[in-house]
């Protein structure tokens, strides 16, 4: 499980990250736990605070990991 903290102390759990639109901006995907929550964000790369890898809980072991983009 992969959990990013941003500067202003929002905490998002992760399904993927990816390195576009570049420029310093990165695309996190986010595990959609709720409606509010969108499903990606776009932020710039100094914005992110912290990056946590724990342990997944049993029933979630199935999605652990990211996707590879296919070229």
């Amino acid at each position: 499980m992969v959990e990013v903290e941003l500067m202003d102390s929002a905490r998002f759990v992760l399904s993927g990250i990816e390195p576009e639109p570049g420029y310093g901006l990165v695309t996190i995907r986010i595990v959609d736990e709720d409606d509010d929550t969108p499903d990606a964000l776009i932020i710039p790369v100094g914005t992110i605070k912290r990056i946590e890898l724990r342990k997944a809980p049993e029933e979630r072991l199935a999605r652990v990991g990211f996707s590879i983009p296919a070229p």
